[in-house]
């Protein structure tokens, strides 16, 4: 079974939007590596509208380099009740009222695994109902003291520690993994 794998930019306190704002200083070679390494361990991006509209937009004008044309040929997911029309190549949309039972069809299905960019209402409907494989959170030395949090008020979850990546900009990805109400955790065949 394939794995779902969350991966999200976060301020050391927390925050999550306009990472473009605060995170490109801290690009380097073994970030870089990294991100290329996880997204070519994956065939398939699971996207949220809100990220989707916003990836969609700045894509496809971005190739010529092998992590902009992965993305941009790779199988993508929409998740949206209200999304019409999925233009970016090679998407589709997933009714927000299907969600878990096309994810679990997605899951099932051969192939590598599948790619969240970001963190909302999307992984947090996955995690309650088992979905979520892994969260791949990079955290950033910086403060922004306000803006939207990692994780929505009310989200609950008990997660097990299974990887600590740190690059020399000071960036460490904190790998954990969702631990389900029996204390196992989430398991990808």
């Amino acid at each position: 079974m394939r794995k779902i794998i969350a991966t999200t930019y976060t301020t050391l306190d927390g925050f999550i939007d306009n990472p473009h704002l605060w995170s490109m200083k801290y690009s380097n070679e073994e970030a870089q590596a990294y991100a290329v390494d996880l997204l070519f361990g994956s065939d398939a991006l699971l996207l949220g509208r809100v990220t989707y509209e916003g990836m969609a937009a700045a894509w496809p004008s971005m190739g010529g380099n092998p992590y902009a044309d992965r993305a941009n040929s790779m199988a993508k997911y929409v998740v949206s009740s209200t999304l019409e029309k999925a233009e970016w190549n090679n998407s589709t949309i997933i009714p927000g009222d299907d969600l878990v039972t096309e994810v679990t069809r997605l899951k099932q299905q051969p192939g590598q695994n599948i790619l969240i960019w970001g963190c909302g209402r999307l992984t947090d409907t996955l995690m309650e109902h088992g979905l979520l494989d892994e969260y791949r959170i990079w955290v950033y030395p910086v403060i922004l003291g306000k803006g939207e949090r990692l994780f929505r008020e009310g989200v609950e979850a008990t997660l097990r520690h299974e990887d600590t990546t740190t690059f020399s900009t000071g960036v460490v990805v904190l790998t954990y993994r969702p631990v389900s109400a029996d204390g196992d955790a989430a398991t990808a065949g």
